[in-house]
């Protein structure tokens, strides 16, 4: 394990030629429990970055070399590869990514950090400005419109939508859901939303512990 560690970091070394500037992230940590972190270490193969654990926003924007191809995240900051605990929460970086959101969810069994990195490419080229990226977590259906959209999102998908509205102005969300082996409709949300053209905005379904109701959360990116 630990020999595979290093060979993704060492892998590293033979793109930094050939780097081209520096990818962007926002972190964002859904759902997490009280007691868990509000900051972690970033270590990127050759040096660590502390980065906030936001739970209702995104973070700062945080940059990364274009060559680094495996991040690990821990409580303490490492120096270097050999310090880096296999044990340790670490995520790849598709090929080809320059941006990203970076996804943190729970994992009371680690030792090094209870957490669990989900890397979540920003393609500008679809994901546009003024658009909506909507993940759907929950093991429903999810549907409706928004704004002058439609959604139609499986279970555990994701989905853009264009811009809902072409101006500064409100909009309708109404949305629906079904739950697993059952045709009735639920209703999830029917409210209205101010859309501003300037930004794009990440929008998350997520299901309750120990319940069937479902929530709407949206946080919005003002990178360019």
């Amino acid at each position: 394990m630990r020999f595979l560690l290093l060979l993704s970091f060492l892998a590293v070394s033979t793109l930094s030629g050939a780097e081209k500037g520096a990818r962007t992230f926002r972190v964002l940590y859904l759902d997490a429990p009280r007691d868990a972190p509000r900051i972690t270490y970033l270590f990127d193969g050759k040096a660590s970055q502390e980065i906030e654990l936001p739970r209702m926003n995104l973070s700062p924007v945080y940059e990364l070399s274009a060559s680094v191809q495996t991040i690990v995240l821990s409580q303490t900051p490492y120096t270097s590869i050999e310090e880096v605990n296999p044990k340790a929460p670490q995520a790849k970086i598709p090929e080809g990514v320059a941006d990203f959101y970076l996804l943190i969810g729970t994992d009371k069994d680690n030792p090094v950090a209870p957490l669990v990195p989900k890397i979540v490419p920003l393609e500008k080229s679809s994901f546009k400005t003024g658009g909506m990226l909507w993940f759907n977590l929950t093991d429903n259906v999810v549907g409706g419109k928004v704004g002058s959209q439609r959604l139609m999102m499986k279970p555990l998908s994701q989905q853009v939508v264009k811009a809902p509205s072409s101006r500064n102005e409100g909009y309708i969300v109404d949305l629906a859901f079904q739950q697993p082996g059952d045709e009735e409709l639920y209703p999830l949300c029917e409210t209205k939303w101010i859309h501003d053209p300037k930004s794009r905005m990440v929008v998350f379904v997520t299901g309750t512990e120990h319940s069937s109701t479902l929530r709407v959360r949206g946080v919005t990116d003002f990178r360019g």
